[in-house]
């Protein structure tokens, strides 16, 4: 009886080891109360089933962290650097530098070449993505490094269209780049990685459907199949953007997903992130794949580890994460080891959205003209957070300061003129006007006077 015992256990050991495989987490360290990186691979690897990790940057300590821990790692080159790539001495400097020090003994997986360049870079990072990614590959082959993948992850701002899913479509300006990507990642079989997050999608209307709860589905109108998550829609809408150029062969990785626990609207709460995070375990290992990509299994990365005190814009950017500092759960996804010992919380009522909350799709006037603009009654200090969030990321924020043509001593009018600013820059996808609750889709020209309104 023991011995069969022992071989159940193992059994089940071995079963919750690979079913985890597609399960990574984002470690970021925006915050000035995290624990030592060793501390980190540790816990990671004796408490948890997570056996895959992505960073943002090239930090040696987290890198030298996980050494022989069994943890695959993946590193990310920082923007700035990559016009300085773009040429095999260069390249192979950074290699002899930052990845032979480390390797073997660290399982390097994969190095994303930037992150979301396509989104905040500028011309010289975008001209120089590709090429500096064929330089870095080229160098990893010359120093005997043959196992290490070269890729760079994507936000959604490089669609056109993902509604519905098989209408999926790039973005003519950055189209170029992207086939020029794919062709290297054929060649190389490295993966296509993007960033899905159905929570920028969230309405009111489509709260289960993002969050993976019991919902009638959407039926694409063109291929008739039904989609009863957002997830999936969003991955299948990439699919339909690489196939409509040529690319269906390619492997996909979720290079960032989750659900805040917290910030100041009920979209954010410990329900809904467990609700989300632990559906989507469950989902991406059954294998069941999407409506266009059946019976396949997306390597997937929860953003993210820890709670980030320290990062810019609204609340709901410092509570994405499954841990606090101190390495409690917030809640229980499903990655822990002992998870008797780690029941979920009890379920939280979901509070009703107010009417009009949320991004909600707007029907496009004549000519498909629409806007983002601060939606009424947000509060100033919400209003405030969109400002300093939307001009940490790039965007022109000189229109509104004294002397730009969009200056106004209200409030409202200096938010929506930069909200609008990113929706526009960001493929006008309603869920980038959300803005945490606080911003909202119009079909009237918000433009006064000299200040004009991008459409």
């Amino acid at each position: 009886m023991a011995a069969a015992t022992k071989l159940v256990l193992s059994l089940l050991l071995f079963q919750l080891a690979t079913t985890a495989y597609s399960i990574g987490v984002n470690y970021g360290t925006l915050a000035n109360n995290l624990p030592p990186p060793a501390q980190v691979a540790n816990f990671l690897k004796t408490q948890t089933v997570i056996d895959a990790v992505k960073i943002f940057d090239v930090n040696p300590e987290i890198i030298k962290a996980f050494a022989n821990s069994g943890i695959s790692l993946t590193i990310t080159i920082p923007n700035g650097e990559i016009p300085g790539l773009t040429n095999l001495a260069g390249a192979r400097q950074w290699v002899v530098q930052h990845i032979k020090p480390f390797y073997p003994a660290t399982k390097i997986k994969y190095i994303l070449m930037g992150n979301e360049i396509l989104h905040w870079g500028d011309d010289a990072q975008k001209n120089g993505l590709v090429p500096a990614m064929r330089q870095l590959h080229a160098a990893l082959i010359q120093e005997g490094i043959k196992d290490v993948k070269v890729s760079t992850p994507h936000s959604l701002g490089i669609m056109l269209a993902s509604e519905p899913a098989s209408a999926g479509r790039f973005r003519p300006e950055v189209t170029p780049i992207l086939l020029d990507q794919l062709r290297f990642c054929r060649e190389t079989k490295s993966p296509f990685m993007f960033n899905p997050y159905p929570y920028f999608g969230w309405s009111p209307q489509k709260e289960n459907f993002a969050l993976f709860r019991p919902n009638k589905g959407i039926v694409d109108q063109y291929t008739k199949k039904l989609y009863t998550n957002m997830f999936d829609n969003l991955m299948d809408a990439v699919y339909s953007a690489c196939k409509a150029i040529g690319f269906t062969d390619i492997e996909f990785v979720a290079a960032e997903t989750g659900w805040p626990s917290a910030c100041e609207f009920p979209v954010c709460s410990v329900q809904n992130a467990v609700d989300y995070n632990a559906n989507l375990i469950k989902h991406v290992n059954s294998g069941k794949g999407t409506p266009l990509m059946p019976n396949r299994k997306f390597e997937t990365y929860i953003f993210a580890l820890f709670n980030e005190n320290e990062k810019p814009g609204p609340l709901a950017e410092k509570n994405w994460g499954l841990f606090k500092p101190d390495m409690t759960p917030v809640y229980n996804a499903g990655v822990m080891r002992n998870q008797q010992a780690l029941p979920n919380q009890p379920a939280q009522p979901v509070v009703p959205a107010k009417p009009g909350r949320g991004a909600k799709p707007v029907a496009p006037v004549a000519g498909g003209k629409k806007w983002c603009v601060a939606k009424p009654g947000a509060s100033p200090q919400a209003l405030q957070a969109d400002i300093d969030y939307v001009c940490g990321k790039g965007v022109d924020c000189k229109p509104i300061q004294s002397g730009g043509v969009c200056f106004s001593n209200d409030l409202a009018s200096r938010a929506s003129y930069l909200m609008n600013a990113y929706y526009q820059a960001n493929g006008r996808h309603d869920f980038n006007c959300d803005f945490s609750g606080s911003g909202q889709i119009t079909t009237v020209d918000p433009s006064r006077g000299k200040c004009t309104y991008n459409a």
